[in-house]
C-alpha cells in the first residue's frame, strides 16, 4: 500500500480524480484519507497540510491506520542551489531540518536522541522516481516549454525543511551558506522522513522547484501552483506507480509458473 502526500491539494494535481475508491473516504484529525487503487496499485492519497508538524501527522496516521508500506511525498520547493531553474525536479537522496536547534546539548541540526541531523530516503525508489521523472521531462519537453522560459531537468540530493517560508534574498544565501549541498528548501520533507526513519518505512519525496526562494517567491509559489504543479503531479507519480505494478504482476506471474 502506497501513501501519497501532499502539502496542499493542486500538489497532487488530478490523482485524486483518478483514484478508483476501495472504500469511502475517512476523515481523522481533519484530515480526508482516500483509499483505492491508482494505476494498478493500492494507495491512501490524502492532504497534509502546510509545515512539520501537519506533514509528521498525517505520515503516521498513513502508518498506522492505514497500514501503507511506502510513502511518496509530492510537492513544491524554493531552489536553493544557483543551478537550480524554475520547473526543475528535485529527488531528495536525504533530508535535514534546517531550523532545528537544540546546542549546546545535541550539535545543531540533530534531532535530539536519534543522533542523527540527516535522514535518507529509499535508494531503489528514489532512483525509480528520478528515472521517471527524466523521462516525464523528455516527453513533455515541448509542452512544458510553453509554460516555462527554460528546459527543466532532474537533480538528486539534499532537501532542507523548516517553518518558514523562505521569501528573502538574505535568508536563501545564509542557508546556502549553512547548508552549501543543500538544492532546495521546502516545509514538510524532512518530517515525513523522521517518521519515516522511525518506522522503518521506505520513503521517496520529490519536489518541484516553483521559485528561487528569495524576494519573489511570494508572487512566483502561487502562479506555479495553480498553473503548472498539476502537470507534474499527474504524471510522474503515476508512472512510477505504473513501473511497480508492472512489476508485481511480473513477479506473480514467474510465481505461478
Amino acid at each position: 500500500m502506497f501513501g501519497i502526500l501532499s502539502a496542499l491539494g493542486q500538489e497532487q494535481g488530478d490523482l485524486l480524480a483518478r483514484l478508483v475508491p476501495s472504500a469511502p473516504p475517512r476523515r481523522i484529525a481533519q484530515r480526508d484519507f482516500h483509499v483505492g487503487i491508482l494505476d494498478g496499485m493500492p494507495c491512501t492519497l490524502v492532504q497534509s497540510r502546510i509545515g512539520k508538524v501537519a506533514a509528521a501527522t498525517t505520515a503516521t496516521l498513513l502508518i498506522r491506520e492505514f497500514g501503507v508500506t511506502h510513502i511518496l511525498f509530492v510537492g513544491l520547493a524554493g531552489g536553493l542551489a544557483p543551478a537550480l531553474k524554475v520547473g526543475d525536479v528535485v529527488v531528495a537522496t536525504a533530508l535535514i531540518q534546517h531550523d532545528l536547534n537544540a546546542h549546546p546539548l545535541f550539535p545543531k541540526h540533530e534531532v535530539p536522541l536519534l543522533g542523527r541531523a540527516r535522514f535518507p530516503t529509499d535508494t531503489g525508489l528514489s532512483a525509480l522516481l528520478a528515472a521517471h521523472a527524466r523521462q516525464f521531462l523528455q516527453d513533455a519537453a515541448a509542452n512544458l516549454a510553453a509554460r516555462l522560459s527554460c528546459t527543466p531537468s532532474v537533480h538528486q540530493g539534499l532537501v532542507a525543511t523548516g517553518d518558514q517560508f523562505i521569501q528573502s534574498q538574505a535568508t536563501a544565501q545564509a542557508l546556502q551558506a549553512e547548508l552549501p549541498d543543500a538544492l532546495c528548501v521546502e516545509m514538510e520533507g524532512a518530517a515525513v522522513a523522521q517518521v519515516c526513519h522511525e518506522m522503518d518505512i521506505p520513503l521517496a519525496v520529490l519536489r518541484v522547484i516553483s521559485d528561487t526562494a528569495q524576494d519573489s517567491a511570494g508572487m512566483d509559489f502561487p502562479a506555479f501552483l495553480n498553473g503548472v504543479a498539476g502537470v507534474y503531479a499527474n504524471e510522474i507519480p503515476t508512472r512510477v506507480l505504473r513501473a511497480l505494478a508492472a512489476k508485481d504482476m511480473a513477479n506473480a506471474g514467474e510465481g505461478k509458473a
